[in-house]
This record gives C-alpha cells, sequence and structure tokens, in this order.
C-alpha cells in the first residue's frame, strides 16, 4: 500500500498547499472593533483546523497555523507553543516593530509544503505568512529545505547545539 505524501494529507485536512496564490498575497487587517466577529470566525476557523491537524500529525515543536493557509485571506493565525500547560497565541493584525540581528536557526515545517523542513520560527513564520511571504524566502543563500525523510528531528522537542 502506498503511503500518503505528507503535503496530500494535510491538503485532505483542508490545508492550502504551495502554488496557491493565498499564499503570496498579504491578508486583509480586520478593522477591529468593527470587525470583531469576523475576527473571531477565522481565530475560530483556524482552532478547528489545528484540532483536525493535531489528530493525525505529532507536533513536539509546537504548531501554527495562518488564515491563508486554510483559504481565509484575513490577518489572522494561532500558533500553540511546545512547552506544557502553554496557552495558544491568537495573532490578529499582527507587525513585527523590532527586529534582533541576531539569528535562531532551527528546522521546522510548514503546512502547506509539509514534504519537506526548512529553517523558520514558529511566531514569525506565521506572521510571514499573513504578509505573502513563505519561508522559503528567508533561507540563507545556499541553504535548502530538506526532505522530511530526511530530518532526523520529526517528533521531538527543539535540540540546540552548542
Amino acid at each position: 500500500m502506498n503511503e500518503m505524501r505528507p503535503s496530500e494529507q494535510m491538503r485532505k485536512l483542508g490545508v492550502v498547499q504551495e502554488g496557491a496564490s493565498v499564499l503570496t498575497e498579504p491578508a486583509r487587517p480586520f478593522s477591529l472593533p468593527a470587525e470583531r466577529q469576523a475576527a473571531e470566525q477565522a481565530v475560530e476557523s483556524l482552532f478547528t483546523s489545528m484540532a483536525r491537524i493535531a489528530g493525525v500529525h505529532t507536533f513536539a515543536k509546537g504548531m501554527g497555523i495562518a488564515a491563508p493557509q486554510i483559504g481565509i485571506r484575513r490577518a489572522a493565525a494561532v500558533v500553540q507553543p511546545a512547552e506544557p500547560g502553554a496557552g495558544a497565541i491568537v495573532l490578529l493584525n499582527p507587525r513585527v516593530i523590532a527586529a534582533s540581528q541576531e539569528t535562531d536557526d532551527q528546522y521546522e515545517g510548514c503546512l502547506s509544503f509539509f514534504d519537506v523542513r526548512g529553517l523558520a520560527r514558529l511566531v514569525h513564520h506565521e506572521i510571514d505568512h499573513l504578509d505573502g511571504h513563505l519561508y522559503t524566502a528567508r533561507m540563507r543563500p545556499g541553504v535548502q529545505p530538506i526532505s522530511v525523510t530526511e530530518y532526523r528531528q520529526t517528533g521531538r522537542a527543539w535540540s540546540y547545539e552548542h
């Protein structure tokens, strides 16, 4: 029996896959508080999708999903950190207002092209989705995503090497 590719599994779970225009266009911000109900509906859809996806895949390093990844062209995302007891982080109209020159490169996956792993960081990764960027655009020159079958840390917590 052929095992389903990870990207196909995500597609069947309702995750928009690489190549769809919704992933490369900036998401429309919410006008708050006027669009509170629309924002709440988007966040509810994100939590529902996260629960469905977590039912078939273990996310030992945390999990995040942005509204464009489920076909909603609005600026909402949810991040569930890996730490036990950590509450979910809901992002509405997020903006990066400052950045450090320090970097922390770790491999992680993207639900929208789950067959590979590349350098990304959870919260910033989701904000990038809302800006219409995929993590591959931020990878250092010469660094390419690796096949999920070659990635050795799937299902394990972050491992920092000194």
